[in-house]
């Protein structure tokens, strides 16, 4: 079908506004003859006049030839090939455009994505119409395949297709459209929340760690505590985490309330969603369920003999923490278990445990010594930021001030040695005392024989 081409002076996308390096990437590829498109998200956000988290590209180019154009790219993934162009801790993510893959007999999920195909048959396989704006860099236009830039306009998040037929073939879909309508406060198309409705229960079909991972993009995003009560609204809470749906149905708990006020400190800007770490996140979400930061449940989790990658049982875990079991809203007969990691957990407790100590300003020499050098002390802070009230801001700055944090040794205590350097002994320490070691002495001479 004919696109929808919109010329430079019909649209705000500006070269000004992506990022540089993305830029370069989009340059060698056009320049070697390849077609190179800025797609996706960054797309609709730049022409919704937000800052996009990440700038993806689409390209003719096959993975190899990528390879070959950027010394510092590394192809990764199996059941989608990408290629991630590094630019320092700055990554660029390079696709070749794709073709809807064929799915296996009887079963619609789909389990490789692999084929390649032109823009026309990229665009299609792609799950929203606002998902599926390409920006030329060889034309400066938008082009538009789906209907994306009148959803745009609207402001509706639509499935490309039948919102049934995609939401079989990739369950994640309905977690993905639920989140970005939060995000940007767009509306559902009427199809597409019917189809996440009589299709909720698919999810448990789903892969647990990317659905634990679209959990961590919804925390970061800024929007958590709609997204939570859409999740609710359309069923899909129950089959992902029981326990949550059961609090935003009594609407007695601090859920919604805990994840609102990590959504306003994400959009005060003080921190990017990159430097939220997992156990401030998952604090955020379970200690209203019934964590407690010390107890029987803190014994049960510190267990030797659970291994560190074990799956825990969200309900059961509730259950063992103290959460009090609803009978008259039963959990779905399956639901998700989440892989949530133990050493994620592990490091919540340590935050939890910090709080109480955060507070005693007047003990704040002895606590300073308790807490110097603690490698979770800068995500307490943030968590005391989070959920501590009024005068959390001035507390966190203060032990700030006080420079907690490790610190390599200065050059006054380091000692020079050939090419290398090694630590002196501070000076207020007596140096070690050699050891004298006593020389064997020689055995006596045998006696001679006649």
């Amino acid at each position: 079908m004919s696109p929808r081409i919109l010329p430079r002076p019909e649209h705000t996308v500006s070269r000004k506004d992506i990022d540089p390096e993305a830029l370069k990437v989009l340059y060698r590829l056009k320049n070697h003859g390849f077609v190179a498109y800025l797609v996706g998200g960054g797309v609709r956000d730049l022409l919704l006049g937000r800052r996009p988290k990440d700038f993806d590209i689409g390209t003719s180019a096959h993975p190899q030839q990528v390879k070959r154009l950027f010394r510092n790219c590394f192809i990764i993934g199996r059941r989608f090939r990408l290629c991630h162009v590094r630019f320092g801790r700055k990554v660029v993510e390079v696709s070749t455009f794709r073709r809807q893959a064929a799915p296996e007999e009887g079963d619609p999920l789909i389990r490789r994505d692999n084929a390649f195909g032109t823009p026309e048959e990229d665009a299609f396989r792609r799950d929203f119409t606002v998902n599926a704006l390409f920006y030329d860099i060889a034309t400066f236009s938008v082009i538009d395949y789906v209907g994306g830039l009148e959803d745009l306009e609207r402001r509706t998040i639509r499935t490309i297709g039948d919102p049934g037929v995609r939401f079989r073939e990739d369950p994640v879909r309905m977690l993905r459209a639920v989140a970005l309508a939060a995000r940007l406060d767009f509306s559902i198309d009427p199809d597409t929340v019917e189809a996440i409705r009589f299709l909720r229960g698919e999810i448990v079909k789903s892969s647990p760690a990317r659905v634990l991972e679209e959990f961590y993009k919804i925390l970061r995003q800024g929007a958590a505590r709609r997204t939570f009560e859409m999740l609710h609204e359309l069923g899909l809470l129950a089959y992902l985490l029981p326990s949550a749906d059961e609090a935003v149905a009594r609407g007695e708990t601090e859920l919604l309330p805990s994840l609102g006020r990590l959504d306003q400190f994400r959009q005060a800007g003080r921190v990017s969603g990159e430097d939220l770490a997992h156990p401030l996140l998952l604090g955020t979400l379970l200690v209203p369920l019934g964590l407690p930061p010390r107890g029987a449940g803190a014994r049960d989790l510190r267990r030797e003999e659970r291994p560190i990658d074990e799956t825990l049982d969200v309900a059961a875990e509730m259950a063992s923490l103290g959460a009090e079991p609803e009978p008259e809203r039963p959990a779905p007969a399956s639901s998700l278990a989440l892989p949530f990691a133990r050493r994620d957990l592990d490091r919540l407790r340590l935050i939890l445990a910090a709080q109480p100590r955060l507070l005693e300003v007047h003990r704040s020499g002895r606590v300073r010594q308790m807490l110097a050098g603690r490698g979770y002390l800068e995500e307490a802070l943030r968590w005391l930021e989070i959920h501590g009230g009024t005068d959390a801001g001035e507390l966190a700055a203060y032990w700030r001030s006080l420079d907690l944090a490790p610190h390599p040794p200065s050059d006054a205590e380091t000692v020079r040695v050939g090419e290398g350097a090694v630590s002196a002994p501070p000076p207020d320490r007596r140096p070690r005392r050699r050891r004298r070691r006593h020389r064997r002495r020689p055995a006596p001479p045998s006696p001679a024989t006649p």
